[in-house]
């Protein structure tokens, strides 16, 4: 199913950045925000995994009911999740554009991937956790 993914801060996410290999930044920015008749359409339940594929890979998340979120359109806290699979293009402003991608999420027995695993998978170096 297509949707609009936007993307922005939360107090969660805020709270956490200062340590993004902690289990709760990876949590909080591993959260896909939806509408909860998207989800039911879906087939889904809160904190189900989905797949998400956006205009540059593809990253699994947890999808969370919120009704904050409009049918049809997503909401991801910034951070390397949403990093993962949105285009790093500036169109020479140094903000790649967070807002108003499109993404295709499906339904996935997957888990998803700890920050450092994420970062492994696009070249970076294994560190010590």
């Amino acid at each position: 199913m297509t949707f609009l993914m936007i993307t922005g801060r939360t107090v969660n996410q805020g709270v956490t950045v200062e340590n993004k290999t902690s289990g709760e930044y990876a949590e909080e920015t591993s959260t896909c925000f939806m509408h909860e008749f998207d989800m039911l359409e879906l087939g889904l339940d809160d904190r189900d995994t989905i797949q998400v594929t956006g205009p540059c890979g593809e990253v699994v998340m947890r999808a969370v009911a919120s009704s904050e979120v409009e049918m049809g359109t997503v909401f991801v806290p910034y951070g390397p999740y949403a990093n993962h699979i949105i285009d790093a293009d500036t169109h020479s402003t140094g903000m790649p554009d967070f807002k108003s991608h499109e993404v295709e999420i499906e339904p996935t027995d997957k888990e998803p991937k700890m920050v450092h695993e994420l970062m492994e998978d696009l070249g970076g170096l294994a560190y010590d956790r």
